[in-house]
């Protein structure tokens, strides 16, 4: 799965979980706008997560 899907998952997530609560509480320009900035947030944390995993060395074996 690429970094553009998982980002894509994550944004679509904080829309739900955004249209919900706005619905329940009767306020869904908040909750939706909200939901919206979560799932971004969320999303670019976990791309930059994704590419720290695939950027880590292995210092221990390098020869000088």
């Amino acid at each position: 799965m690429g970094n553009g899907s998982k980002f894509g998952v994550t944004l679509a997530v904080g829309v739900a979980i955004g249209a919900a609560i706005g619905v329940a509480t009767e306020n869904l320009a908040l909750w939706l706008s909200l939901g919206v900035a979560i799932g971004a947030g969320l999303g670019a944390a976990r791309t930059g997560q994704d590419k720290s995993k695939n950027n880590d060395v292995d210092t221990d074996n390098k020869e000088d």
